[in-house]
């Protein structure tokens, strides 16, 4: 009897449920999917079957019992929760050199950033920058590997832009937040791959409440989340994980237009900063340990 029909239970979640219930040439097979699961999703069921040392008929009935009609229906499902990204998905096995060689790695982050930069112009980022310059307020949001580039480019604008804070706070929810943006605000929203979706929602929010938001996200992604600017990076790597080249790129283009969008005003909150650095004494070189 299968042990689910319902698609929303993950592949994985199908061979952990049965694993310890399967025969030993099944949980042979069950095994080595939970280590490899991009595996399934990429070869043919006698493909497998000889990666494993299993018969066809054993691969056959081990997708029945996780309650799949066929071979071909289980790896469409695993095709799926590979699409969104989990590096367990993109994993490879142990071969040659573990994810690509430096070669590879540099010659995907050129071509993320080749494609990445097709996708704009100097028109459309010299405009998010007068609106970034401009705004009452300058919001950041992004959750897991995506407040890294929130954090970022938020550091680097908030040496010229006035008001800026990342979303949420340590602690803290959006709601906080949404009942304060307002028109006359920028939210720049990363969403780039397997990013929650409570951040496509808030977009919208502030979208609604009239601020210009900014959304960056994967070209795969059909999420435009009301955005007035609709930015796309790319991300591919030739290991599990995703290179963020290209992201930090965009990061460097919108801070280096909005410092020029900031003019007067921004140079003289730069000198400010500059200033405090200097009566503070925060950017003092240590002592070298014949100064000492």
């Amino acid at each position: 009897m299968p042990a689910h029909d319902d698609s929303s239970v993950s592949f994985l979640a199908r061979i952990r449920a049965l694993l310890d219930q399967l025969p030993p040439t099944e949980q042979r097979l069950g095994r080595f999917i939970l280590d490899f699961p991009g595996e399934l999703a990429s070869y043919s069921a006698s493909e497998l079957a000889a990666l494993v040392g299993v018969s066809n008929a054993s691969v056959t009935r081990f997708v029945q019992r996780l309650g799949y009609a066929s071979y071909e229906e289980a790896r469409r499902h695993a095709r799926d929760q590979r699409s969104a990204g989990s590096p367990l998905y993109l994993a490879p096995r142990p071969a040659g050199t573990p994810g690509g060689g430096m070669a590879a790695h540099a010659q995907a982050a050129q071509d993320n950033i080749a494609a990445t930069l097709r996708g704009l112009d100097d028109a459309r980022l010299d405009a998010i920058a007068q609106a970034m310059a401009q705004a009452r307020a300058v919001w950041f949001l992004g959750f897991r590997n995506n407040r890294s580039f929130a954090a970022y480019l938020r550091w680097q604008l908030a040496q010229v832009l006035p008001r800026t804070q990342v979303l949420p706070g340590p602690g803290e929810t959006l709601a906080e937040y949404a009942v304060d943006i307002a028109a006359g605000d920028v939210l720049v929203v990363f969403a780039l791959r397997r990013s929650p979706a409570v951040a496509a929602d808030f977009a919208r929010h502030a979208a609604q409440s009239g601020a210009q938001v900014v959304f960056v996200t994967e070209p795969s992604s059909a999420e435009g989340a009301g955005a007035r600017w609709l930015l796309h990076c790319h991300t591919a790597a030739p290991g599990p994980l995703d290179s963020h080249v290209a992201p930090m790129l965009l990061c460097e283009l919108l801070a280096t237009r909005t410092l020029q969008a900031a003019g007067a005003a921004g140079r003289q909150r730069l000198a400010g900063v500059e200033a405090a650095h200097a009566a503070l004494g925060e950017l003092r070189t240590a002592p070298r340990g014949d100064d000492a």
